[in-house]
């Protein structure tokens, strides 16, 4: 099948049909109530919508990283043991500090 007679036939009855300047009825009518239908934009919904979607997958990682250190931490307990004199040290200095002071 040649498509470009086709073509040139389809063109050519386009161009002969004149075109109409007139409007629909009620075609404005019927764009307003449409535009008017449409509720305005709630960026706070978005926000919100959009956190609670996100708050599953932080739980899971989460839950996730908990069973991890669990885990870890019960494999290798002196890790713990040797990082526990260094906090507590690090957490009194400013105690002993204020002791100097008074």
């Amino acid at each position: 099948m040649n498509l470009e007679p086709l073509r040139q036939k389809l063109l050519s009855a386009a161009r002969a049909n004149p075109t109409d300047d007139r409007v629909p009825y009620a075609f404005e009518k019927r764009v307003m109530a449409h535009l008017a239908a449409k509720p305005a934009l709630d960026l706070s919904a978005l926000w919100a919508r959009a956190m609670w979607r996100a708050a599953a997958p932080c739980v899971a990682v989460s839950l996730l990283l908990l069973g991890v250190t669990a885990f870890v931490g019960t494999e290798t307990g002196s890790a713990n043991d040797e990082a526990s004199p260094d906090l507590e040290e690090t957490m009194l200095a400013v105690i002993d500090q204020s002791e100097e002071v008074w």
